[in-house]
């Protein structure tokens, strides 16, 4: 099953939800009007994607019937679609590596999928012919290592990790510095769940940053947020809380399959403006791709 099977078949409640209802409307309208319009920001509101967002596209839309003169159904659904992808569509969508070593910081809160997602990432990294260390940061939580390391190891990628309760800035200096050691490509940072309001986690970032910035000045560096998709609006405000403290450079959406509120998505980049980055619909380590606004939109609608 490829890709695009995967996340249709994943992102099933969220189409259910969102093409029945926009079948429904589009049903009892014998014509495109403001009634119809209204009727489906209703309906992109009630689908997790956000009030501020769901309006904005409904003017975007609303711009584009006038200036195309469209009457058709399939027309506004097109063009619906097409204002969801441009939404979806902005720069920096793609990791950047440019430099050797190259270093990935992965954040988020409890729960998210940062340890599975880090080892979906390194093998994807390794798949393409570059060599990954993998520091193991998150020394707080109970067994965090130990599931990093499994992941690891699957991905075929070294870890360097250290006893729990460790300073999780000095295990990034030490896998930084074995990273230069083995001419290693990329170095990827664990680190611990944290909640925004937690202050001192959140100045604990902001010096594992210090020590990457310090150690390796002049590498290309990518800030990973994990996201899980199943929260729904909570998810925009991760990213806003988050951004506050560290640059976020990209996203990643976890468990997407089984959600009924995937349409968060869209939310989560109109008002953010970071764009998503990879997008996991599975468990197994090759279940991870790189987002496609095309293909996630045709997913849902």
């Amino acid at each position: 099953m490829g890709f695009f099977e995967r996340l249709k078949e994943g992102m099933g409640k969220t189409r259910d939800s969102l093409s029945d209802k926009m079948n429904n409307v589009f049903s009892n309208f014998r014509k495109v009007d403001e009634e119809l319009l209204e009727e489906l920001e209703e309906i992109l509101i009630m689908s997790d994607i956000g009030v501020e967002t769901s309006v904005e596209i409904i003017s975007r839309l609303r711009d584009r019937i006038k200036k195309e003169k469209i009457e058709d159904e399939q027309d506004v659904k097109r063009a619906l679609k097409e204002e969801m992808k441009d939404i979806l569509d902005i720069e920096g969508k793609e990791l950047k590596l440019d430099t050797s070593p190259s270093v990935i910081l992965v954040v988020g809160v409890n729960g998210v999928g940062k340890t599975t997602s880090i080892g979906k990432i390194a093998n994807r990294i390794r798949e393409n012919g570059k060599t990954v260390v993998i520091a193991a940061a998150d020394t707080f939580r109970a067994a965090a290592v130990e599931q990093l390391e499994i992941w690891a190891n699957r991905a075929g990628s070294k870890i360097v990790k250290r006893d729990e309760g460790t300073d999780p800035a000095s295990v990034v200096y030490e896998a930084i510095k074995y990273t230069k050691e083995t001419n290693s490509d990329v170095l990827i940072c664990d680190t611990a769940g944290r909640l925004h309001n937690k202050q001192h986690l959140m100045e604990e970032l902001l010096k594992i940053e210090k020590v990457i910035d310090k150690e390796l000045p002049y590498c290309s560096k990518e800030v990973l947020l994990v996201l899980d998709g199943t929260t729904g609006q909570n998810a925009i405000q991760q990213v806003k809380a988050f951004s506050e403290t560290v640059n976020i450079t990209g996203l990643i959406l976890t468990k997407l399959d089984g959600t009924a509120k995937g349409g968060v998505v869209l939310g989560i980049v109109s008002e953010n403006k970071v764009p998503i980055k990879f997008v996991g619909v599975g468990e197994k380590i090759s279940d991870m791709e790189v987002f496609n606004s095309e293909d996630f939109v045709n997913a849902i609608m």
